[in-house]
């Protein structure tokens, strides 16, 4: 199952930078976080009322990443998430970082559906379809 990309936007700012001036590791986890957040959003998906009035939450299970290039001050950086697959209660993304056409960093992350106990759920139908 391939989707095509969700685009979103990144702009780096002096925060998301070390001392070298390029983007710190842990920052492009925020980028891919961001990107899935709007993502969902977009869809129509609203994850507050979807916790409150079904008791279901999303959780990273496994991020698997490649950090291929360096991003500095000021890049302006495109996240593009893809459905790769959906099973049960998980949701497999590929998601990556692009400077122009160049990409810099990619992932392939596992999100879960689960309680707000912890327990892992299937997936509702109307969000299957959605996703």
């Amino acid at each position: 199952m391939t989707s095509p990309p969700h685009v979103f936007p990144v702009t780096v700012y002096y925060e998301d930078t070390d001392m070298g001036g390029i983007v710190y590791h842990a920052n492009y986890l925020k980028y891919i976080e961001r990107a899935r957040s709007a993502w969902v959003r977009d869809m129509g998906i609203d994850q507050n009322v979807l916790r409150d009035t079904e008791g279901l939450i999303f959780a990273v299970r496994r991020v698997e990443a490649d950090y291929l290039g360096p991003a500095r001050l000021d890049d302006a950086l495109t996240v593009e998430t893809s459905t790769l697959a959906l099973t049960g209660a998980r949701l497999v993304m590929a998601q990556k970082v692009l400077r122009g056409a160049d990409v810099i960093f990619t992932a392939q992350v596992t999100v879960a559906c689960l309680t707000l106990a912890g327990r892992p759920v299937k997936l509702p139908a109307r969000l299957r379809t959605a996703l």
